[in-house]
């Protein structure tokens, strides 16, 4: 009988790293599978704990072009050519927001492995359902880094599930930042459908993922986005994202859904303006469950931003892999509204961490303060929300 759930992790999505002060920190992995552990949700001895390998430069070319991968590979060099540091910044590995480092070609597709080992089980029927925090690196195109992206696990993952199992797919991005890198890949693709829902363009990074954004050729009516408005909270969250989702789901009956779980979109990251709490990264998951069960039942999840790793990330990732397990927690926080998090837990990472740590699950709203413009912004992403909408069909 196959398992509800694998859980996949490779010690070495640790060493994917910018430096001590970029805010891409994969500390927030361990964080997570400590919390997990903490709560009894998660025994690395067990066989929901697997350990993926790595993926070769064929298939990295699914998706990248020959010549981006052989200039990542040359700059992954201990002491890269000088004559490689000029040409850097073409490639989007300068001194920016992905800057290159030591080894990354083969840290970067051992992430890229654990992404393509997930659809593997999923769709070869060993588990119902797959996360891989590690990866979510939705930003990489074909041949540029961006966005703290060097490959597209994402996309290369796709690619293996259309190569492999004529599989159709739906891409499910609730990132703050728009999933711009998997569009592109499949923008002329019928059999990939991309949903993003994500922080408008016009204030945030990567300044794309505008609800005119369709597809083109073949393609086109197959991509879709939902940029909300800065400061957007809970409720308008979920109304634009569930009634999205379902719809889609419905129309494009997908036999495998593939989620990106960045979870900057709460109030407290510091890179985003949008204003949710922790109920929506409950939620959810929630509804992405419901959405594979209403089509083929096959669902993998993958990680993606979150720059608040102390108090958000772990939590946010943790309810995640509660959902897709189907940890009886899962059960208490929707009876009972919150549950304490794992003392423990707390004691171990109290001293460490630069802001007091919640004690519960998901937040006290009041805390998070109210935004005055609460209506006005409900209004505004609804009617974005149709335009998004007017071509599901």
């Amino acid at each position: 009988m196959a398992a509800s759930a694998l859980f996949i992790h490779h010690p070495d999505n640790l060493k994917y790293f910018f430096g001590d002060t970029h805010p891409f920190n994969q500390k927030r992995l361990d964080l997570t599978i400590s919390l997990l552990r903490a709560a009894n949700a998660l025994d690395v001895d067990d066989p929901t704990f697997h350990i993926p390998p790595a993926v070769d430069d064929e298939l990295l070319a699914s998706v990248h072009t020959q010549e981006y991968l052989s200039f990542v590979k040359a700059l992954s060099e201990q002491t890269p050519d000088p004559t490689l540091l000029s040409q850097a910044g073409k490639y989007g590995l300068d001194d920016g927001d992905t800057p290159h480092f030591p080894g990354m070609h083969d840290v970067t597709r051992q992430v890229v492995g654990g992404s393509v080992s997930a659809v593997e089980a999923v769709m070869s029927g060993r588990t119902c359902h797959a996360l891989h925090l590690g990866g979510g690196l939705h930003h990489a195109m074909a041949n540029r880094a961006g966005g703290f992206c060097i490959y597209n696990d994402a996309s290369v993952a796709i690619s293996y599930a259309r190569s492999r199992y004529k599989a159709k797919v739906l891409y499910v991005d609730t990132d703050v930042h728009h999933g711009d890198g998997v569009q592109m890949s499949f923008y002329t693709d019928p059999s990939v459908c991309t949903f993003s829902i994500h922080e408008t363009g016009k204030y945030l990074f990567p300044g794309t993922g505008y609800a005119h954004e369709r597809g083109e050729g073949e393609g086109f009516g197959t991509c879709f986005n939902m940029p909300v408005e800065p400061y957007t909270e809970d409720e308008s969250w979920l109304e634009c994202f569930t009634d999205m989702l379902f719809r889609i789901v419905d129309v494009f009956q997908p036999d495998l859904i593939i989620s990106q779980h960045g979870c900057d979109a709460h109030a407290w990251d510091p890179l985003a303006h949008v204003h949710c709490s922790m109920d929506i990264y409950l939620q959810m998951p929630l509804l992405l469950q419901q959405a594979a069960e209403r089509c083929s039942g096959r669902w993998v999840a993958l990680g993606g931003g979150g720059y608040d790793i102390w108090r958000v990330v772990p939590r946010a990732w943790g309810l995640l892999w509660l959902v897709m397990s189907g940890h009886p927690l899962v059960g208490e926080l929707l009876q009972h509204g919150n549950a304490p998090l794992p003392e423990a837990w707390l004691e171990r990472w109290s001293p460490y961490s630069p802001s007091r740590l919640p004690t519960a699950w998901l937040d006290d709203k009041d805390a998070l303060g109210s935004i005055p413009r609460r209506e006005e912004i409900a209004i505004k992403n609804r009617q974005t929300k149709q335009l998004a909408m007017q071509f599901i069909e």
